[in-house]
């Protein structure tokens, strides 16, 4: 576990913990590591979760597919952050999602029974930990919100100016990399990948902004 410490440590759920404590903490949690193959199912909808799942490599997508198979693409769980804190909890119900290995990636899962009750060992940071799993839940519902701005809007264009310019507003710059590729960005906004394609090319020609794969410049 202690090559994975660096990632740890700048995860929302063990901020401000160091490495002395961390190693303590992970034995605590029960932490063990799992890996997962591109394209491998993580957890699939209806699954009981009784594990937090940290990503220490690669990313995950948490996606729903209706009776069709089209699919919707809710959030993407990248190296350093977290899923299931939501639907860990007893009395939560079973997962509502599918969560899929977006490339070939390594997780930590912590019992998350060892985070929610008192620590027999009465380990000094575990109040800590608590209180980043609070902060982690809260910032995972801004999110959430964000998601459901950009949803709102009624047009292909409105949906990606929405997306991009709050992506360029949490990055701090106008000139930035998203973590979707075309499908998946389609899929994250609901519309369809050609319409979303013609309607970046129209954007770019009309002067709004500059892209290439995965890269965007606002102008």
């Amino acid at each position: 576990m202690k090559k994975y410490f660096d990632i740890l440590k700048k995860s929302k759920l063990f901020s401000g913990i160091e490495d002395s404590e961390l190693e303590s903490m992970l034995h605590c949690l029960q932490a063990r590591e799992k890996h997962y193959d591109r394209a491998e199912y993580v957890v699939c909808a209806g699954d009981t979760v009784r594990s937090i799942f940290l990503v220490v490599s690669g990313s995950l997508l948490i996606q729903t597919d209706d009776y069709w198979g089209n699919r919707s693409i809710l959030d993407r769980v990248a190296e350093g952050e977290m899923f299931g804190e939501i639907y860990a909890a007893p009395g939560c119900g079973t997962m509502q999602t599918d969560v899929v290995a977006a490339c070939d990636c390594t997780v930590i899962l912590l019992d998350v029974n060892r985070i929610l009750t008192v620590c027999t060992n009465a380990c000094r940071f575990h109040t800590m930990t608590v209180r980043n799993l609070f902060y982690s839940i809260s910032e995972k519902n801004l999110r959430l919100i964000e998601k459901m701005g950009h949803m709102s809007k009624r047009t292909t264009r409105e949906k990606l100016m929405s997306y991009l310019s709050d992506e360029s507003k949490r990055q701090g710059t106008s000139e930035f990399i998203i973590p979707y590729n075309r499908q998946e960005l389609a899929d994250f906004l609901s519309v369809d990948r050609s319409a979303m394609s013609s309607e970046l090319s129209r954007m770019r020609d009309e002067g709004m902004l500059e892209f290439e794969r995965s890269r965007f410049v606002l102008l």
